[in-house]
């Protein structure tokens, strides 16, 4: 059923693989700010349970270049981000990295327990970080994840109102309770060509410096990161790229727990992609939601202080290996 006041409304379908939450917000931002609207709804899909995760997986998989999908794991991405994890075991040491995985893991699962609609919501293992620790089994996955490591196979959707300030007046909502959307920044890399470095996500390095750098502020005056998890490897290497920890130590400066809720930066507070889940479509906007959760005081128990020294946040949205990447940089009214 569609509501009879948006017939004759414009529609545009974005397509940038995990990253289509994240352009379907730019491709509003862009709208507002080219004055061609005062309002645009942002909307995320996904239903991914239709076939088995075998099969979703090679759905998913098109989103990577042909060449490389032919020459690849039957679990494409998983594949590729068990490549990643790697190279970063070979250069920094397997034992303290899975330290830093598991934690992840326990951090993605506590903060989805505070969020009714986390995939993960209704978890109760006891031990998430032994959980998490197991070893992975190539002869079953992949050689340097398990199963903890990764997102979930999701369904779902989310949409968030985009507005320019006379949208907003003429809305009749509050200023209080609306995020300023000071920056972002949209960034591509080659697809057709492997990553020089695997324990850099040189992407998203990038896409974060430009919409820090366009905003004016630093990392220091975040109060939260929505960043994509895809898997647990991602965690780290994401951490690495923002600035937050030096090359190779992400998996420590998570370990230590300075990502958790109550730590120096938390991150993902309503479970990330591994907790919440990863409808593929609909992760980008999702992010923008929990962030506007945040810095609005609408999170309920996922809600974290957000003191006046720190009242921006950052929200990270990559599609395919690093290959699409839409960081934005909100500020609370």
């Amino acid at each position: 059923m569609i509501d009879p006041d948006l017939a004759g409304k414009s529609a545009t379908r974005v397509e940038a693989a995990c990253a289509s939450g994240g352009v379907a917000l730019t491709t509003a931002f862009r709208s507002i700010l080219a004055g061609t609207a005062d309002t645009v709804l942002a909307v995320g899909v996904e239903a991914q349970n239709t076939v088995k995760a075998i099969y979703g997986a090679d759905v998913l998989a098109g989103a990577g270049w042909f060449q490389h999908r032919k020459k690849g794991h039957a679990y494409f991405f998983p594949g590729q981000f068990s490549n990643r994890a790697g190279a970063y075991f070979e250069r920094f040491g397997r034992d303290e990295t899975r330290k830093g995985l598991a934690r992840w893991y326990r951090n993605a699962i506590e903060n989805a327990r505070l969020c009714p609609t986390a995939q993960e919501y209704h978890n109760t293992t006891a031990n998430l970080e032994a959980v998490a620790m197991t070893p992975p089994n190539g002869k079953v996955f992949v050689d340097n994840l398990n199963i903890f490591d990764c997102s979930k196979v999701s369904d779902g959707a989310s949409c968030i109102a985009v507005m320019s300030e006379d949208g907003l007046k003429r809305s009749g909502i509050a200023l209080k309770d609306a995020v300023e959307v000071i920056s972002f920044a949209q960034v591509q890399r080659d697809i057709t060509k492997l990553p020089d470095d695997l324990t850099i996500m040189a992407a998203t390095q990038l896409a974060v410096r430009k919409a820090l750098a366009n905003a004016g502020i630093t990392i220091d005056q975040l109060a939260t990161i929505e960043l994509h998890d895809c898997f647990s490897i991602a965690g780290i290497l994401t951490v690495e790229a923002i600035g937050l920890a030096p090359h190779g130590k992400g998996a420590e400066w998570i370990a230590s727990g300075h990502s958790a809720r109550d730590g120096k930066l938390p991150i993902n507070t309503t479970g990330g992609l591994v907790g919440w889940g990863h409808p593929t479509g609909a992760t980008g906007v999702h992010q923008a939601v929990t962030v506007w959760e945040q810095l609005t005081g609408h999170a309920g128990e996922a809600q974290i202080m957000v003191n006046k020294g720190k009242i921006h946040a950052l929200s990270i949205n990559m599609g395919g290996d690093d290959v699409t990447v839409v960081a934005i940089v909100y500020k609370k009214n």
